[in-house]
C-alpha cells in the first residue's frame, strides 16, 4: 500500500472511532447545528494561522475552542435565539476567513481541499495531530461518558442529584471542537459534521442501549471510510466527499435491514 494511502487510511480510521460516540451526543442532543458552527470557523483558523505562520492544525482547534467558549457565554447572557445566534456565527465565521484569505496574495493554498477535504494528502505530521487529537477525545469520554448521559437524558434532574451542568455541556463543545478541528483535513470544513451525524443516525435505528449505539456509530464510521476511501481510489473521485456518501448510503442501506424488537 502507497505510503500516502496508508496515513490516509490511518487517519480516516482513526477519526471514525471517536466521531461514533461523540457524534451519538450531536444527536441524542440535536446539535448538528452546533457542530456547523464549529466547522465553518476552522476556515477563519486557516487564515489565521497563516497569518502569524504557525502550525494550521493548532491554530483551527484553538479557533474552534475558543468560538465554542464563546458560544456557550452568549447562549447564557444574551436574548436571541440559539438556532439564530449559530447561524450568525456560522456564516460571520466562514465568510471572515475566505475574506481574510483573499487578501494574503503570497500565499498559495488548496482552497477546495479546507473545504472538502483533501485525505490523500495527509502528511505524517497530519497524521500525528489526527491520531493524538482523537486519542485525547477517548480518553476524556471515558470519565465523562455517564456525567453526560445523565445529563443528555434528563438535565434537571442532573442538577438536583449535583452534577455541574454547565461545566459538562461545556466539556462536551470543547470535545467537539477537538474532533472537528482535526478532521478538517479529512472531510473538509464543509462536510465534517456529516463524519459525526450520519454513522450515529444508522446505528440508532438497531441500537437498543447508548453504549450499543456509540459502538455502532463507530463501526459504520470506519466502513464507510474504508468504502470511501475505496472508491476514492479506483475511481478517482474526491476522498473526503466520497467518504460522505459512503456514509449516506450505508444510512440509507440500515432502513433495508430489519430493526430489532
Amino acid at each position: 500500500m502507497p505510503d500516502f494511502l496508508l496515513n490516509a487510511l490511518l487517519a480516516g480510521l482513526a477519526l471514525a472511532l471517536v466521531a461514533g460516540p461523540l457524534g451519538s451526543f450531536v444527536v441524542w442532543r440535536r446539535m448538528a447545528y452546533f457542530g456547523d458552527t464549529l466547522s465553518h470557523s476552522a476556515l477563519l483558523g486557516v487564515a489565521l494561522g497563516l497569518m502569524l505562520e504557525v502550525n494550521l492544525t493548532l491554530a483551527v482547534i484553538v479557533c474552534c475552542v475558543l468560538l465554542a467558549v464563546l458560544l456557550v457565554t452568549l447562549q447564557q447572557r444574551q436574548p436571541l435565539a440559539s438556532d439564530t445566534l449559530l447561524g450568525i456565527l456560522a456564516h460571520s465565521t466562514l465568510s471572515l476567513g475566505l475574506v481574510s484569505l483573499s487578501f494574503m496574495q503570497d500565499v498559495r493554498i488548496d482552497l477546495m481541499g479546507y473545504l472538502f477535504g483533501d485525505l490523500l494528502a495527509v502528511s505524517p505530521t497530519d497524521l500525528a495531530w489526527i491520531v493524538g487529537g482523537s486519542a485525547l477525545v477517548l480518553l476524556a469520554l471515558i470519565p465523562l461518558w455517564r456525567p453526560l448521559l445523565a445529563v443528555t437524558v434528563h438535565e434537571e434532574l442532573a442538577k438536583v442529584e449535583g452534577l455541574p451542568v454547565a461545566a459538562i455541556r461545556l466539556a462536551l463543545m470543547l470535545l467537539i471542537a477537538m474532533v472537528i478541528a482535526v478532521a478538517m483535513k479529512i472531510v473538509g470544513v464543509l462536510l465534517i459534521t456529516s463524519l459525526l451525524i450520519i454513522p450515529a443516525a444508522a446505528a440508532q435505528r438497531h441500537a437498543r442501549t447508548p453504549e450499543q449505539m456509540a459502538l455502532g456509530a463507530s463501526l459504520l464510521g470506519l466502513l464507510a471510510v474504508c468504502c470511501g476511501l475505496a472508491l476514492s481510489w479506483y475511481q478517482d473521485t474526491p476522498a473526503g466527499p466520497s467518504i460522505v456518501v459512503s456514509a449516506a448510503a450505508i444510512f440509507l442501506l440500515s432502513f433495508a435491514w430489519p430493526r430489532r424488537a
